[in-house]
This record gives structure tokens, C-alpha cells and sequence, in this order.
């Protein structure tokens, strides 16, 4: 009886700790008071970008990915915004919709009818079924001043789309290779920097499955045909490259020549799985340092340590603490990154880093990153002074994560986070499959006939609502998309944010997977002083002809030293994360009341040269001319 007794008594008490640490692993949920107070703060009107009917929701793979070719067709929406038409707002959508492979352009919805939408095409071009489109970066590629777009492929080198002649239509571009022949490439990411500082912006490519692998071709038998040597250390994908801009024309038939440095990334930076590239100048030297988000291995902190014409990047880890576990040490994470932003979290004018990873309840719950900066000199002694604060922040759980903006949309300086999840949608959960394929020898893991079932009728994380994050009274992030109705259910890739009318309100579109995509306009009734700035450069050659026009300036740094109501700091890296390119713009708010505000403009000139300039600006929108004399001067667009 005694023995019973003591038995029952021990199962007890394994069952209070076991719910009690369960309650203690969940995190606080804010009161419906702290929901609703905070959310008087945003209002969003949601509008489609494409139409709702979906006659196709899978690819045609190679044979070795017959079983897989649900998880093989899971990506290829994306969406960016900008200013194809020179109207001086970035009111223009490119979308790709996987449905149909297409690439389009078209205004944003409630705009005014400025040109018709529109598909670009690689007229011209080796294309075929086997190639499809996964993402899509505006800029002024041959620096005549024109918008023009780059496409990245699954089963190609990407193709540029320069822009030669009024008005906008399809005609108006001109489909250029990239790299001359084109190469079998499979690329789920491009950022964009000037990243060895000679005053041109070159761009970093991200690449998923082996160089050379025709993933997309249902004839192709080749031994490039595998998936990942590992789930937490795979090193087996495409190669990541650095390409950087050489020279350009205009006119009839614009050009654009970029070569590849091949020496630019080692062999531990150059290999993985890429999903995500985030350019930043994290130590404010004026060269972009590069996040890479790596799925089935760690990340990578690359330190810009380049000179003009010799790009070269140093590998930099965090600090491991006592109570650190190693894979919430950065650059020794074994999660699947899949997006990667730049907010300032703590306010020290030193950027932050927010980063996607799959976080499933009951399923495989890595963890979302908050990496803060915890010294001004974010690279002292070697090491990135970086902690994962995600946990108490609130923003470590939210699904399978994809894309991650951060903007501030309620225009009272804080900062607010928007992601998008979910991976296939299907009526048969494959979680149990999926979590027995994580633990698999990785001898066996990387031939897909040895993967389990993933079918058109399978399911993962398939309803996953995309997240809205927004700071509570005691600091920690609370979801708010189910009240603000933008949760969109269901899988998601690709965000762009951008004021599309300049009423200084931040709107933002989601691509979503395999169904139809949508623009979120902010429409909160609240107004807020704020500065809001194009920073532009004249396309004038340091070396050659004159030439005319103005362009983006990539990398342009602003500081708001007066009147700031809490974000205080901006770059512009438009093409930061995966499948979604936001607009060149800085958007800072002011202190309730403050009529003007002093602010420092830096940036780097088209000979490489790097300057300042102090301004006292009046709220509102308005565009600056960085020119190479070191001014920095209001103009009318």
C-alpha cells in the first residue's frame, strides 16, 4: 500500500512540474485592455493585387523531386514597390505570381491610372519551362536615371530590365543578361549596396540548390539533383556571389555591365542554403556590412572590410554567454533563416537585426532572432556585440516565418514589425513526417528518395497567420493582426513597404504563395509630423561623359538630431530580406509640435568619396540632391 501510495505521489508531483513549467514556458498575454488600447493606433484598407482564382498550385520538378515537388514548388511569390513612372512616389507594384510565372507591373491599387499593367518578358533570351521567376529588385542599374528592375530566376542567371524610352509600357525595357552566357543558377535572394566603396551600387546574390541543378526540369537526371547535406549544417547549396558594377550606357539600348568578384567570399561564406541577404552599415563606416539567413545552417555576419575594386568580408560571431545556448549565438545558429530587417530595437542609433526562422507550436520551434546591439562598436574585439533578445521582446514565436519588414506605421516613432509565414497548404498534416526527417542521418538526408511523402495534397504550417507586432506598454511585442484584419492566413513570401501618396502614412503589400496577393494602405485617422526624404544622387560620371539625371543614393545614411519622437536613424537598403524590395525612401517621425527639425545627410558620392551635410528641415515629404561637392539640396521633382 505504502509502495502504491509513493507511486501515485510521484506521478503527481511529475505532473504539477510538468504543467508547471509549461505555464511558465508560455509567454504573458497582454490583457484585451493592452490589445485594444494599442491598437487604436493602426487602420489598414485591403486591396488585391491579382485575381483570386488559383488553376495551378504546383511546379513540374525533375524526377528526384517527384515526392517532393509540393516543398519544391513552396516559393517564387514576391513584390516590390517603386517608382517606375518618375511621378516622385513609390506608387508602382512588381509582382511575380507563381500561378502564372509572371512578372508584372501595374500602379497600386487606389492610384491614379498612370499606365496600364503590364508583364515583362525575356524577349530575346534562352527561357523556358524550367526557369521561374522568385523575385524582383528595382534600381537604376546603368545609372541613366531611369527605374529599371532585375529579375532573379529558379534555373537562370538573373536578367536585367533596363529602361530605355517613354511611356511605360513592356516596350519600354530592355532584357540584358546578367552574366554573359547566362548560368544555371537558383536564387532566392539579392540585396543591393555599394559594397566595395568605389560609388556604384553592386549587388550580393543569395543562391538555394547546387550551381548547375535543373530543379525545374522533369527530363534532368544529374547529381546536383540533392537537398541539403544536413539539417543544422548544410553546406551543399549554390554558391553566393558578389557582383560589382563595371560600367553602363544609355539611349536606344541601354547596358549594363557588372562582373563577379570571385574572391570576394570564402568558401564558409559562400556555401549554404541562402533564403535571405540583409545589407547595412552596422559600424557606420560607410560600407555595407551583409546578413546572410541561411536555411539548414547557420547564419553569417559578414564585416565590410573592402577597398575600391577589392571587396572583402570578414566572417565576425557573437559572444556565447554562460546561459547562451550555442544556437542563440549569432553566426552559430543551426535554424532555418528565412528574412532578415535592420530597426534600431533599443534606440542607440546602432542598427538591430531581426531575423525569420521556423518557430511551430508542436512542431520544430527554433526561434525568431531580435539580435540588439549591445555596444556602439558593434565588431570591438573581433566578435559581433550582438545578444538574441526575441524571448523577452515577445517576437521569438510566430510559425514558419518568411520575409520581415520593420517600419514605424503608426508614425509616433516607434517601431513596428510585420512578417510573413506559413510553408504549402494542403488538407493532410505532414508535421509528424517532417519532424522525423529532422532527425534522419544526414547520409541519408540528402538524397530526396529517402525524404517522406510531400504532395499537392500535403500540409505544413499551411494557415499560418502572418504577424503584425507592435511594442506594449512594458516593451514586449503583442501580435496584432488578427484585430487589424491583415493576419491574410495562409502561405506568404514577399513584403515591400513604401508611402505610396506621401501622406506620411506607411502602406505595405504581401505576395502570397499560390494564391492571391494584396496592398494593406494605411489609412490610420491620427497625424503625425514627420520628415520624410528621397535621397538622390546625379547619375554625372566621375569619369567619362556628363550625363544627366538623378538615382536613388543606396547606402545614403540619416540621423534625425532634433524633434525625433523615437526612431532617429535610417539607411536605405531597399532590398533587404527574401522576395520583397521596399522603396528607396527615408521616412523619420517628429515630437508632436516641432515645426522643424536639424538633420545629418551621409553618403557616398559617384568617385567613392564620402561627405556630410547638416540641414534644418520642415516636416513633410521632399527630395535631396547629394551631389559630389558635398551639398545637399532641396529639389522639385
Amino acid at each position: 500500500m505504502k509502495h502504491r501510495l509513493r507511486s501515485h505521489l510521484a506521478q503527481i508531483i511529475a505532473l504539477v512540474l510538468v504543467v508547471t513549467g509549461w505555464q511558465l514556458s508560455r509567454p504573458p498575454e497582454p490583457s484585451p485592455e493592452t490589445v485594444t488600447s494599442v491598437g487604436q493606433r493602426f487602420a489598414f484598407e485591403q486591396h488585391p493585387l491579382n485575381t483570386a482564382t488559383t488553376t495551378r498550385s504546383i511546379r513540374e520538378v525533375a524526377p528526384a523531386y517527384q515526392k517532393i515537388d509540393h516543398w519544391i514548388s513552396s516559393l517564387g511569390a514576391a513584390v516590390a514597390l517603386a517608382d517606375f513612372d518618375a511621378n516622385g512616389r513609390s506608387d508602382d507594384i512588381c509582382l511575380i505570381d507563381p500561378r502564372d510565372e509572371s512578372v508584372r507591373l501595374q500602379p497600386v491599387p487606389g492610384s491614379a491610372s498612370r499606365f496600364g499593367p503590364f508583364e515583362l518578358k525575356p524577349t530575346g533570351l534562352p527561357y523556358d519551362a524550367t526557369m521561374a521567376p522568385m523575385g524582383c529588385v528595382p534600381g537604376d542599374y546603368n545609372e541613366d536615371g531611369k527605374a529599371d528592375t532585375l529579375v532573379y530566376f529558379w534555373g537562370r542567371s538573373p536578367i536585367l530590365y533596363l529602361r530605355k524610352a517613354d511611356p511605360l509600357t513592356a516596350a519600354s525595357f530592355v532584357p540584358q543578361e546578367l552574366v554573359q552566357p547566362y548560368k544555371v543558377w537558383n536564387t532566392n535572394a539579392v540585396t543591393l549596396g555599394d559594397f566595395d566603396g568605389d560609388g556604384h551600387t553592386d549587388m550580393a546574390i543569395g543562391n538555394y540548390f547546387p550551381d548547375g541543378a535543373r530543379v525545374l526540369d522533369p527530363k534532368a537526371v544529374q547529381p546536383e539533383l540533392q537537398m541539403q547535406d544536413s539539417m543544422s549544417g548544410g553546406y551543399n547549396g549554390g554558391h553566393n556571389r558578389l557582383m560589382l558594377w563595371q560600367d553602363a550606357v544609355d539611349g536606344a539600348v541601354p547596358q549594363a555591365r557588372f562582373a563577379e568578384a570571385s574572391t570576394a567570399f570564402t568558401p564558409e561564406m559562400e556555401n549554404g542554403w541562402t533564403l535571405a541577404l540583409g545589407a547595412q552599415d552596422l559600424n557606420g563606416d560607410g560600407l555595407p556590412d551583409l546578413y546572410v539567413a541561411n536555411d539548414f545552417g547557420p547564419d553569417r555576419l559578414l564585416k565590410n572590410v573592402s577597398t575600391p575594386g577589392r571587396p572583402r568580408f570578414e566572417a565576425v560571431e557573437g559572444i556565447r554567454h554562460f546561459t547562451t545556448p550555442k544556437s542563440k549565438t549569432l553566426g552559430l545558429d543551426s535554424f532555418k533563416g528565412m528574412g532578415v530587417a535592420f530597426p534600431d530595437l533599443n534606440q542607440d542609433d546602432v542598427p538591430d537585426m531581426v531575423v525569420s526562422n521556423i518557430t511551430e507550436d508542436f512542431a520544430l520551434h527554433e526561434s525568431n532572432f531580435a539580435w540588439v546591439s549591445q555596444s556602439k562598436n558593434v565588431f570591438e574585439g573581433g566578435r559581433a556585440r550582438y545578444d538574441d533578445h526575441s524571448e523577452p521582446l515577445g517576437i521569438s514565436r510566430s510559425g514558419w516565418g518568411w520575409d520581415i519588414k520593420t517600419g514605424d506605421f503608426a508614425g509616433d516613432g516607434q517601431t513596428q514589425i510585420v512578417q510573413a509565414t506559413g510553408f504549402i497548404k494542403g488538407t493532410a498534416n505532414r508535421w509528424p513526417e517532417l519532424q522525423e526527417l529532422a532527425m534522419t542521418n544526414d547520409e541519408l538526408l540528402v538524397d530526396p528518395a529517402m525524404w517522406p511523402r510531400f504532395k499537392s495534397t500535403d500540409d505544413l504550417s499551411g494557415s499560418n497567420p502572418n504577424r503584425f507586432f507592435v511594442q506594449g506598454p512594458d516593451g514586449r511585442f503583442i501580435d496584432l493582426a488578427p484585430q487589424l484584419g491583415v493576419e491574410n492566413r495562409g502561405p506568404s513570401r514577399g513584403l515591400a513597404l513604401a508611402d505610396t501618396d506621401h501622406d506620411g502614412r506607411l502602406d505595405y503589400a504581401v505576395a502570397n504563395q499560390w494564391r492571391q496577393s494584396h496592398y494593406f494602405r494605411n489609412t490610420r485617422s491620427t497625424a503625425h509630423p514627420f520628415v520624410g526624404l528621397q535621397l538622390v544622387r546625379p547619375t554625372t560620371q566621375c569619369r567619362g561623359p556628363e550625363r544627366s539625371g538623378i538615382s536613388p543614393a543606396i547606402g545614403a545614411t540619416v540621423t534625425l538630431r532634433t524633434g525625433a519622437a523615437g526612431v532617429r536613424t535610417a539607411q536605405v537598403y531597399p532590398a533587404n530580406g527574401h522576395a520583397g524590395v521596399s522603396s528607396p525612401e527615408a521616412m523619420l517621425s517628429l515630437a508632436k509640435g516641432t515645426t522643424a527639425a536639424d538633420v545629418t545627410v551621409r553618403w557616398r558620392d559617384v568617385c567613392g568619396a564620402r561627405h556630410s551635410a547638416d540641414l534644418k528641415l520642415a516636416p513633410g515629404w521632399r527630395t535631396l540632391l547629394l551631389d559630389t561637392d558635398g551639398s545637399a539640396r532641396e529639389i522639385t521633382r
